[in-house]
């Protein structure tokens, strides 16, 4: 990248810092900065607009709709408004923006109307943060922050839900894992990140096989 595209990526990682510091830490700067470094990772072996895939790494939870009512529009909004304040090319902004609105496992679950390599790569590299032992402590932190049962063996995962229903769930958090992240092994994009998840899904499925060999006093 040019001086100017590694200034404006310092400047919007300054930004981005600054306005997550009381952030739930699941979602908090840290998990940006994993991401970005994800990123960073996969653009090893693909090609892509690494301009932009830094850019929606660094702002992709700039506002993240469950933390504001459901609105999945404040999030583009807020990265738009801060990158149109650098006098950032609209159609990258517009790139960055539709990037926000449509990685999300949520979204997914919905009509996707925009493709693009950029999108693929940055999926990935926030679904990796989304699995493995950080994946694990991260569901686990957030359900605190919900207040939600670790286990309830009478509540059965909800496995083929629709976007509203995967919104709305308050299941206990060992229901994510079979809701979503035994799931995103086999939906990541990018070769790198297949080869990445392999690993943190068995930790996962170790993990599980462990959970429930306490849970039952074995």
């Amino acid at each position: 990248m040019s001086q100017a595209d590694e200034s404006l990526i310092r400047q919007t990682a300054g930004f981005v810092r600054q306005r997550l510091v009381h952030a739930e830490a699941g979602h908090d700067w840290w998990h940006i900065q994993r991401v970005w470094n994800n990123v960073k990772l996969i653009l090893q072996q693909e090609s892509a607009d690494r301009l932009i895939c830094e850019l929606a790494a660094l702002l992709h939870d700039i506002a993240d709709s469950k933390f504001h009512g459901g609105d999945e529009t404040l999030g583009p909004k807020i990265a738009g408004d801060f990158l149109q304040s650098l006098k950032v090319r609209q159609d990258i902004i517009e790139h960055v923006q539709a990037i926000i609105l449509n990685m999300s496992y949520k979204a997914s679950l919905g009509h996707i109307a925009f493709h693009s390599k950029e999108l693929e790569i940055v999926q990935d590299a926030d679904r990796l943060d989304a699995i493995g032992a950080i994946g694990i402590a991260r569901a686990f932190h957030y359900g605190g922050f919900k207040n939600r049962e670790l286990y309830d063996p009478e509540v059965a995962p909800n496995i083929h839900q629709d976007k509203e229903a995967y919104k709305n769930s308050t299941a206990p958090t060992i229901n994510h894992f079979y809701e979503k992240l035994l799931l995103l092994k086999d939906k990541m994009n990018t070769t790198k990140a297949k080869q990445i998840a392999e690993e943190r899904h068995a930790f996962m499925e170790q993990y599980l096989e462990q959970f429930y060999r306490e849970w039952h006093g074995a």
